[in-house]
């Protein structure tokens, strides 16, 4: 009994500490009510615009293109298609054979206009280019006649005629498609006046007037006696 009886003055019971500290906190707001600041009416307003809700952040700036960002590189092949599907015509709706027959018309007629206009500049080019050269001087006419006698070389395979021998040409040429050597021989009749030629000497004719039926060539030298 003696132990409970000795409670200490200092200790408070709870409705007391309550009380002080409201007192405390009444004491202090009406101290400092005025330092608080009053909020003014532009952030007034906009509180209610925003009804409480968080401002907005502010934009970020846009970053700038890096001067040196490598482009992008294409392959020849796409470059081209690229460009093939940049030129094409937007897709249209069904098209009556009438309406394609007329289109074709139409591009024929245009094409054959500017097949008129590159063949007139192109003969309008042809015309002032002769203009521009000078005038060729007339050339005389050569001495031997109108043209130049043909001369062959072959080998005699025939004297029995008096004054005339049959000579055979062999020539040898290349195809120009497949390039095979081909072999080809013909017979001419050639005026021997003196007879000198025999069989299988080797001779050269030249082109004449003609002397008969057959004979259109001249023996003109021996050039190897057959052995």
């Amino acid at each position: 009994m003696a132990d409970e009886d000795k409670t200490p003055e200092t200790e408070e019971t709870p409705d007391s500490i309550q009380e002080e500290v409201e007192t405390a906190a009444s004491e202090e707001g009406a101290g400092d009510t005025s330092t608080v600041d009053q909020p003014d009416e532009a952030s007034a307003g906009d509180e209610a615009s925003g009804r409480g809700s968080a401002p907005a952040a502010p934009a970020a700036p846009a970053e700038p293109q890096a001067a040196g960002e490598p482009q992008e590189v294409l392959a020849p092949k796409e470059r081209r298609a690229r460009r093939r599907a940049g030129r094409q015509p937007a897709p249209r709706g069904p098209v009556t054979p009438e309406q394609r027959d007329e289109e074709r018309r139409a591009r024929r007629a245009q094409k054959a206009k500017l097949r008129r206009a590159y063949r007139l500049r192109e003969r309008t080019k042809a015309a002032e280019k002769r203009a521009a050269e000078p005038t060729p001087e007339p050339q005389h006419a050569p001495e031997h006649g109108p043209g130049r006698a043909k001369v062959r070389q072959g080998i005699v395979v025939s004297d029995k005629a008096d004054k005339t021998i049959v000579v055979r040409v062999d020539v040898t040429r290349r195809h120009r498609r497949y390039g095979k050597i081909m072999r080809t021989s013909s017979k001419l009749h050639a005026h021997d006046e003196r007879n000198d030629a025999g069989t299988g000497d080797t001779v050269r004719v030249i082109e004449c007037r003609p002397m008969s039926r057959t004979k259109r060539w001249r023996l003109t030298d021996v050039l190897e006696k057959a052995k």
